[in-house]
């Protein structure tokens, strides 16, 4: 059986700001998960010592807000790095506004998630960042994070001496009560274990199927792209730059084709 090569170049994809926001975002659901669980159905633990001698719960209750502090500030941030990063970055990417965006997400359904066979196999279907699907379950993701971050804040308002949290108040009344707030703020934590489960599986998958360092490109940045899809997307960018200086803005708006 004859084997087939590929001339491939390193290309810097993932800036550090996107992988520091990826891997603080790991670390603070890993600890935000195990907490919040904690918290929702607390151990009994027989301790030779008066229950004001032992704050351990109140200890969880502390790491569980901090972090969900620190998750708010690197979502605010990552928020910001939407329009001051890279076109890989990109807000742009994260909202199927164009046809292209859709026809991306079929390709990704039909070959990623239903391992139908690609017949019609072209280059350019092969992202260099995020593939439209991902792109688009990540922005469906931070609506779900919003919600999750209100009602949490909300259910810490009464006992909170701080205005952020208070800010919240309202949700509780708006959604019936303590109980119902609490139904909905550990709902969503089942969704993000589900997208957890199904964004290492897509990423080892991709990793596997294409070889180009989609794992590993979340802490060195780089993957490995096709030298003829290189030169192709370097030839779009200078040739829309020749066209006209105010064209340039264009440029950075040229996404993974």
């Amino acid at each position: 059986m004859k084997s087939i090569t590929y001339n491939y170049k390193r290309v810097y994809v993932w800036e550090l700001a996107v992988r520091f926001f990826h891997w603080l975002t790991v670390l603070s659901l890993i600890v935000l998960v195990i907490t919040g669980f904690i918290i929702a159905d607390p151990p009994a633990f027989n301790i030779n010592v008066e229950a004001t001698n032992s704050y351990w719960f109140g200890y969880i209750r502390l790491i569980h807000f901090s972090f969900a502090y620190i998750l708010i500030a690197n979502l605010v941030f990552r928020l910001y790095w939407a329009f001051a990063g890279n076109q890989f970055a990109n807000w742009r990417n994260f909202i199927p506004y164009t046809r292209k965006h859709w026809q991306n997400i079929a390709h990704v359904l039909k070959v990623d998630i239903l391992l139908m066979k690609d017949k019609n196999h072209k280059l350019s279907d092969i992202s260099i960042g995020h593939n439209s699907l991902a792109a688009f379950s990540y922005f469906l993701m931070t609506l779900l994070f919003f919600l999750q971050a209100i009602t949490g804040l909300a259910l810490l308002a009464d006992t909170s001496g701080w205005w952020f949290p208070k800010m919240f108040h309202w949700i509780v009344p708006l959604l019936g009560g303590d109980i119902p707030t609490r139904y909905v703020h550990h709902i969503s934590t089942w969704f993000f274990l589900v997208f957890v489960v199904v964004h290492v599986y897509l990423v080892l998958y991709h990793d596997y199927e294409e070889a180009r360092g989609e794992a590993s490109s979340m802490i060195s940045g780089f993957k490995f792209v096709r030298a003829e899809r290189f030169k192709n997307m370097i030839n779009k960018v200078v040739s829309i730059i020749k066209e006209s200086p105010t064209q340039q803005s264009k440029a950075e708006k040229t996404d993974d084709e």
